[in-house]
């Protein structure tokens, strides 16, 4: 019989059950000392000699406290850090499979004899596909590594947003084989904005992608920019009718290897990178990106606030 080692996952309720138990125990030893000195007290009369013992005991809880809290809440970070990388290897290694197995049938099939020219350049386009999803997935992988360490720079320069959004649109549609007429571009063709264009290739496809990975049966996708009221700064809008999210979940959608804990998002790949990749370039550029949604089912919004102009 097949014998499977599973390693030992270390459970959140441990660090909180800890923390539970110990900030009583300090709270009644607290009161403990504080009632002891104040008999002491009563008994001697002598008050400011004992006063200093009990300004110590009362610091001591206060330190002994703050260390427990904070490593309460050090313990419980890294431990759900490391579930969301579990989950994220999990999905590295179904995005990894997959091409490759269907590459691996493609040549399989390839080596018929007989095989019509049409069906080997249909199984041709299959292989080229797949070799490139497989390219910007491990693209993927390693900017958010990069960025994750500080180590990607940018060369700022006058983007034209309407060249690069279409761009970006007709590359997803193709990809996922949707009508580009699905996705609507409506930014004006004189807006630009002055950033890294590389940066905003990526985190206009990587939100375009999204939306549409996202969206249920009626795909609606419309891309939005207009110049905000003090005219500092562009504002983007990716807007779909998709699964939309909870209200829990608007902010922690742009942490490295998050993915809301849902089946609809489960059943659709995704290694809970590409948010994070889109804030963390958006940053270094010196924009904003924010996600608002009215709930789970609802679609969902991602703005992106850009300079103008150089600062």
């Amino acid at each position: 019989p097949r014998v499977v080692a599973r390693r030992s996952v270390r459970s959140i309720s441990v660090p909180i059950t800890f923390g539970a138990v110990t900030v009583p125990l300090a709270g009644a030893l607290t009161v403990g000392w504080t009632l002891f000195l104040l008999n002491r007290i009563s008994e001697s009369g002598e008050v400011a000699a004992n006063v200093w013992l009990l300004v110590l005991g009362l610091l001591a809880f206060v330190v002994i406290m703050a260390v427990l809290v904070m490593f309460t809440i050090f313990l419980a970070r890294e431990i759900l850090e490391v579930r969301r990388q579990d989950s994220f290897i999990d999905s590295v290694t179904h995005e990894l499979k997959s091409p490759l197995a269907s590459m691996k049938l493609c040549l399989q099939t390839l080596e018929r004899e007989g095989l019509p020219e049409d069906k080997r350049a249909a199984l041709r386009v299959m292989m080229r596909e797949d070799i490139d999803r497989l390219s910007s997935f491990i693209d993927e992988v390693l900017q958010a590594n990069r960025l994750a360490h500080g180590e990607m720079g940018v060369e700022l320069e006058v983007v034209a947003l309407r060249e690069l959004a279409d761009r970006m649109a007709d590359g997803v549609a193709t990809r996922h084989k949707v009508p580009r007429d699905k996705i609507d571009v409506r930014i004006p063709s004189d807006l630009s904005v002055y950033t890294d264009r590389v940066s905003m290739e990526i985190v206009l496809r990587n939100l375009i992608d999204n939306a549409v990975k996202y969206s249920s049966d009626h795909l609606e996708i419309t891309v939005d920019a207009q110049i905000d009221e003090p005219g500092k700064r562009a504002v983007l809008t990716v807007r779909d009718r998709g699964i939309g999210i909870g209200k829990a979940d608007l902010r922690r959608v742009f942490n490295r290897f998050f993915r809301v804990a849902s089946e609809a998002v489960r059943k659709r790949k995704g290694t809970g990178l590409g948010l994070f990749v889109v804030s963390a370039l958006l940053r270094n550029v010196g924009g904003t990106v924010s996600a608002d949604s009215a709930g789970e089912g609802q679609g969902t919004t991602f703005t992106v606030r850009l300079p103008l102009r150089r600062a």
